[in-house]
């Protein structure tokens, strides 16, 4: 009798493991205690555009567009609009049927710099900023730093250096498809 109780409870703490692990994730959860909390930078990540700024500005912004094209409101929702900011709802494949769902402010100072603040995900602290500098006539520097932070010391550490690796990732594709979009 002991044994399957035992097992029982190991089942029901695994199960809930996991559980929490795919809320996380994912985004439904975020663990935000204010303790123990440790920050490390994201980025920077430089990107050269032959383009200038104001066409990269423009398809920097193109997902918060009134009216996004399908592709982008898949990735994208928004969710409230203010004057130089928004709310939004951003989406990112993480694997099989996984998607991480963020839910973060966005503000914008054009053509020169667009910010970013997390209010839901699988930390409880991002702050980005896409800085915008035409370096030469028809060439621009876009440059991406941010702010990542977690909470409960060496644990949070170690889930802050796993999310961080897939968000960078996730930038970079971001800034492949700026530069790409801003060149045709």
């Amino acid at each position: 009798m002991r044994v399957s109780r035992l097992a029982t409870l190991t089942g029901l703490a695994a199960a809930g493991g996991a559980g929490l692990y795919l809320c996380a994730v994912t985004g439904a959860v975020t663990v935000d205690l204010g303790i123990g909390r440790r920050l490390r930078p994201l980025g920077p990540i430089e990107v050269t555009i032959a383009a200038p700024r104001q066409r990269v500005y423009d398809a920097a912004t193109a997902p918060y567009a009134v009216r996004p094209t399908r592709a982008m409101r898949e990735k994208v929702q928004v969710l409230d609009r203010g004057e130089g900011m928004l709310l939004a709802a951003h989406r990112t494949p993480i694997g099989g049927r996984l998607v991480a769902t963020t839910t973060e402010t966005v503000t914008f100072d054009p053509p020169r710099r667009i910010g970013f603040r997390l209010l839901r995900g699988p930390v409880p602290y991002v702050t980005e900023v896409f800085d915008l500098e035409e370096v030469e006539a028809g060439v621009t520097l876009l440059r991406y730093e941010g702010e990542l932070g977690t909470d409960l010391w060496a644990l949070g550490e170690r889930w802050g250096s796993v999310v961080a690796r897939t968000w960078e990732e996730t930038v970079r594709g971001s800034l492949a498809q700026i530069k790409a979009a801003a060149e045709r």
